[in-house]
Parts: structure tokens; sequence; C-alpha cells
């Protein structure tokens, strides 16, 4: 029996008629990849969809100026950016991945490429980085040269459509307010080609952080030229519901320091 599809757009802020046109790129996105038969297992649907092609994306990000020059990766913990996370340890580069929904106190994996327990790709995978990793605090981490990131889809003006929670914005903002992303730092994300749009077809909010390079099996796409400027640093909390941040320790933490 196929999985449920996981529910995120509750979590996320914003116009409600920026959300409705959200959700309904996502459906249309998700029913694509669907009908081509390029979404892996468990489905498209209700994810950052794990695509046909996902390592071949990765090897492809692997040659690019903005990858060669890292040597920290902060990076999502979702299975389509797996094999960029593999990558990342096989060369040598130090992982930082959050724990899905940014859960307990101790919110993201830290992975040491010379201290690993397990090969790179089971080491890359949330259930092998649960033995392979520290689970560290936002304070222990250090600065990151390139941020990956999952998308449902990616528009050419840099554009970034992910499940709805939310998750990734946040991440970023954190970091951002941290010191650990500067204004320099690269965004990338790799995705299957049924996911990117033209450039202004997806509708952004004042949190959604755009993407420097979009890599597809076939292509690398600058969006720089084209893109928004980044949010100012800073979480936007009146995005936030009160459910959402008593869930996260975090989130929690740093409203009490405001106070």
């Amino acid at each position: 029996m196929p999985r449920p599809a996981p529910r995120h757009d509750r979590d996320a802020g914003g116009p409600a008629e920026v959300l409705a046109a959200k959700a309904a790129l996502r459906q249309e996105v998700w029913l694509a990849m669907r009908a081509a038969r390029v979404a892996r297992f468990p489905g498209a649907a209700g994810r950052i969809p794990n695509f046909t092609g996902a390592e071949a994306a990765a090897e492809r990000l692997r040659g690019t100026p903005a990858w060669q020059a890292a040597a920290t990766v902060k990076a999502n913990p979702d299975s389509a950016q797996l094999p960029v996370r593999q990558r990342a340890l096989e060369d040598g580069k130090t992982v930082y991945m959050a724990v899905p929904r940014l859960a307990g106190p101790e919110p993201f994996f830290a992975l040491d490429p010379a201290h690993l327990s397990e090969a790179p790709r089971r080491a890359a995978s949330i259930s092998g980085a649960s033995r392979s990793a520290r689970r560290v605090t936002l304070a222990e981490l250090s600065p990151v040269d390139l941020v990956v990131m999952g998308c449902v889809a990616a528009g050419e003006d840099g554009a970034r459509l992910g499940k709805g929670g939310g998750f990734a914005d946040l991440e970023f903002a954190l970091a951002t307010a941290a010191g650990l992303i500067g204004p320099h730092t690269m965004c990338v994300t790799t995705v299957h080609e049924l996911q990117v749009r033209a450039a202004g077809t997806i509708p952004v909010t004042a949190h959604d952080v755009p993407v420097d390079l979009i890599i597809t099996p076939e292509r690398v796409i600058d969006c720089r030229p084209r893109h928004r400027p980044r949010p100012t640093a800073g979480i936007r909390w009146d995005d936030l519901t009160e459910e959402k941040i008593a869930a996260i320790p975090l989130l929690s933490a740093q409203r009490a320091g405001q106070r």
C-alpha cells in the first residue's frame, strides 16, 4: 500500500492567495513527475521528490566551481539530495544536515568525512547520519561555503518552491542571523527537468530564499542575473504559528532570548 502523502502546507506563512498558488503548482509538478514515471519511491506527492537522474545531477554539480571551492556544505536531508551529500563526503567536505523538522535541542547532524563509521553513501542518509554524525546545536556549526536546498520546483529566476513547511527558509534565516551564511554564500539545488519552471512563474513570499544555481541531469542554470535579493537576516515571527515555535526548541530558545 502506498504511503500517505505528508502535509506540510499548514506550516507555511504568507498571504492566503500566494499559499494557494504555491499549493496548486506543487500538485502540478507532483502529478507531472508521476505521469512521466521519473519520481522514485516513495513517490513525489507531499515531498521533495526523489527523481530519476539524481546521481547525474549530483555529478554535474560536482563539476562546478562553486562545488570545487567549498570545504563545508549545508544540505537538506531529503532523498533527492542524498547523492549530493554522498559526493560531498567522498570529496572530503564537511556536511551539515538538518535533522528533519529541526527536531530536538541539537537540530543538526555534523558529518566529518575523516570520522565516518560507514561508507559515505550510508552515512549521508538520515538513518546513517544518526549513526555516523554528531548531533550539534546551531552555535556549534562553522560558516558554510555552499548551501544545498531541496525543491519541488525551481524557477529560472532562482525562485524556489519547497514542500510547504518553510523549514529550508527557516534554516537559512537562522544560519544567516548566526553569521554562518554570508551574502556571497552560494545556494544551489538539484532537480529533474520537469521541476524547472520559467522565470516569473513561481509565486514567492518575503521569506523565500532564491537559489543561485539549478542543476539538472542535463544542464546548469545560473539564476544570479535574474533572481530577487535574498531576505534580510532574521526570523519573520509573524509567519510562524505558536504550534510550530513550540515544536522547534531552537525557535523557542531564539524567541526567549529576544524577550
